[in-house]
Parts: C-alpha cells; structure tokens; sequence
C-alpha cells in the first residue's frame, strides 16, 4: 500500500513538474537571478539586426523590450538586468530550450514542429518565401534557378521549403546554405548564387541595406505563407500569458501598429530607407483575433 501511495505521489510530482511547476519557472528563474536575457538576431532587417557595433535595433526588438518592462511591473523588480544575447537560425532553439535565453523576438516562424520544443506567442507577422536576385541575372521566378546554384540560410524552414520544391519540380538545383541571412545575400552579391531564398521581408530589408539597392530584386511567387512569432520556453503559461497579454494590449490600443509604421513605412537605419510595406490582410486580422495558430 505505501509503495503504491509512494509510486502515485511520484507520478504526481512528475506530472507537476511537466505542467504546474514548470509554470513559474521562467518567472520564478528571472526573479531570482535579476536578469532577464533576450535574443536578438543581427541581419534579420527590419525586426532584430545590428545598428552599429553591438546594438540591436528592429521591429522584434522593441516587442522583446516591452515584454521586458511587463516583466518588470509583474515581478515588481524596476531595475531588472536585461542580457541581450545574439543568436542565429541554426542555434536560437537551442539556446532557448537550455535556459540560456528567456525570449527569442527575432524573425522566427511559428511552426509546429518547431512547437514540440517551444511555444509561440501571438503571431506578430506574416510572410512567405520568395527569391533575391540580381536584375541582371534575369531570374523572375523559380523555374529559372533549374541546374544552377541557389542560396538560403542554416536552420531556416526557407530551406526545408527550396529543397522539397527542388526535389518535387526537379529542378536540379544546387542549394548552398549561409550562416545567416547577411552571408547568404553575400553570396548573391558576389556571383557565387544566382539567387538567395528567404522570407521575402527579410530580403526587402537586405536590399534597403544593401551598397547597391538598385542592382536588386525580389522575384516569384511566395511559396507559402508563414507566421512570425517570439518563442518562450514550452509548458510555461504563465510566461506566456504575460507575453500575449502584453502583445494583444499593444493591438487593442494601437500602439502595434504605430510600431508597425515605424519599422516598415518609415525611413529605418542605417541607410534611412523606407521599405514601404503595407501591413497584409492576414497580419490585420490577427489584430483581432490575436492568433499563435502555426503555419503547418
């Protein structure tokens, strides 16, 4: 009898800890420490990229930011440490699902498998994989890249995306795989790719930034429809909440969509650009509905 009370009670705390306890740890684990440690990424242009030597700057940012100052009201801690820490395609889940990082805001699609190792707050941006090319390369959609060289980046569903296209249209292509988005689009520019695949925001912002905007362009069709949203620390609602509660509270007010002018209607740094991007529909209805459905 006592060793199967004895069993129960463990098979209750193991459920606890998968579900209840695990609830507070993202809190409990800031309170404790001080310190709250954000990602960022550092060519991932308009939402999180550099802005000089080490500060990141973007969209996605400012969302780590106000999550930052809940954070801070929740837990009554106004000179809360914030640990900025730059990650890539290829390690941001990682680093998140070993504690390293509290929150990732960067240009991270919302998937589900990607969901059994993290969970997603509400959708923050929607978009889709498309090409860069050189106009003189007279690239214009994905027929063109047959038997030639194709870039995109490490880690990065784009890729998961090009080599399934490949393989189901047999295209024959050569797909090459950057550390990040900035090296990818180096390999455009130096002719060693005749086109890099990306989410086709990422690709305008790299443009706007780039030496020669005019040499540039993006091209196809989108092949998908993906949603961006920040990635926290699965099985932890109450950290999630706090996360949604402070998003829907910038839609409901406006104040998402201000932030959505400054970053994609407005003149951005470094070069003060404006990338001249309208908010899409699927975007303008999860300012309603306040979605985090993945993409599949």
């Amino acid at each position: 009898m006592k060793r199967s009370v004895l069993m129960a009670s463990m098979a209750a705390a193991v459920l606890f800890s998968a579900t209840g306890a695990q609830a507070a740890d993202t809190l409990a684990k800031i309170a404790e420490s001080g310190k709250i440690t954000l990602a960022y990424r550092e060519s991932s242009v308009p939402f999180s990229y550099l802005d000089g030597a080490n500060k990141p700057i973007g969209f996605s940012v400012e969302l780590s930011n106000a999550v930052v100052e809940a954070v801070k009201k929740k837990l009554n801690k106004p000179n809360l440490q914030v640990a900025l820490m730059p990650v890539t395609s290829q390690n941001r889940i990682p680093l998140l699902t070993n504690g390293t990082v509290d929150l990732e805001c960067g240009s991270t699609t919302n998937n589900s498998a990607r969901g059994k190792d993290v969970a997603f707050a509400v959708n923050h941006f929607y978009t889709g994989t498309r090409l860069l090319a050189k106009k003189s390369s007279k690239i214009k959609d994905y027929a063109d890249l047959a038997k030639k060289t194709v870039a995109s980046t490490t880690g990065t569903t784009n890729a998961q995306v090009m080599r399934k296209y490949n393989a189901d249209k047999n295209l024959g292509m050569d797909i090459v795989l950057g550390k990040d988005h900035a090296d990818a689009f180096l390999l455009v520019e130096s002719d060693r790719v005749v086109a890099f695949a990306m989410d086709d925001i990422l690709l305008f912002g790299l443009i706007a930034n780039s030496k020669n905007p005019a040499d540039y362009e993006v091209v196809g069709e989108s092949l998908q429809v993906e949603p961006y949203a920040c990635m926290l620390p699965k099985d932890d609602p109450a950290f999630k909440k706090l996360v949604d509660d402070t998003f829907i509270d910038m839609m409901k007010s406006g104040e998402f969509e201000k932030l959505y002018a400054k970053w994609f209607m407005q003149p951005i740094p470094p070069k003060n650009v404006p990338l001249n991007l309208p908010m899409n529909d699927q975007l303008k209805e999860n300012l309603k509905a306040f979605s985090d459905k993945p993409a599949t």
